[in-house]
């Protein structure tokens, strides 16, 4: 026997190695992958928030659950309990604008289009402009969603999608 072929001296030692180099690989491999995917997930789910929140307030429009729609618009559960601060934007100009005689008619579809972070050198953006197309119309409602708070408004930057 020559010093070439000699056995193993430690057979669970090569056992080890080998698992181990194979979870090297798979942690590599998964590392890489991590780092492929994930830049265009984030940038396409950047303001899913911001998009679920306007989803679901015209889902509650659609429903006719005006008190829902006032709750998520205003980000607010208890707004019943403290009327006197939406003295600026009540409940009954709520339903006006987005009950059956709004602008947009009776609200049964609705589909989010896309939404976008306005972008300014002079001063930073704290909403997201979300675009939803109601009831298949041409031109889409452009709602502003503040980030932090997801307090809904009407948009004061026009939306083009």
């Amino acid at each position: 026997m020559s010093l070439l072929n000699t056995p193993p001296l430690d057979p669970i030692a090569e056992q080890r190695a080998a698992r181990r180099a194979r979870i090297l690989k798979w942690v590599g491999i998964a590392v890489v992958v991590l780092i492929v995917t994930a830049p265009p997930l984030l940038w396409f789910y950047w303001n899913w928030p911001e998009e679920r929140v306007v989803d679901k307030f015209l889902s509650a429009v659609e429903r006719e659950d005006y008190k829902t729609a006032f709750a998520l618009w205003n980000a607010d559960p208890e707004w019943e309990q403290h009327v006197e601060r939406y003295k600026e934007y009540t409940f009954g100009q709520f339903q006006l604008d987005w009950g059956p005689g709004g602008e947009w008619g009776k609200i049964t579809q609705h589909k989010i289009e896309g939404s976008v972070t306005p972008r300014s050198k002079l001063t930073k953006a704290t909403g997201v402009v979300v675009a939803a197309r109601i009831n298949g119309r041409g031109d889409p409602a452009c709602l502003w969603v503040e980030s932090r708070t997801k307090v809904i408004s009407f948009s004061p930057i026009p939306c083009r999608f």
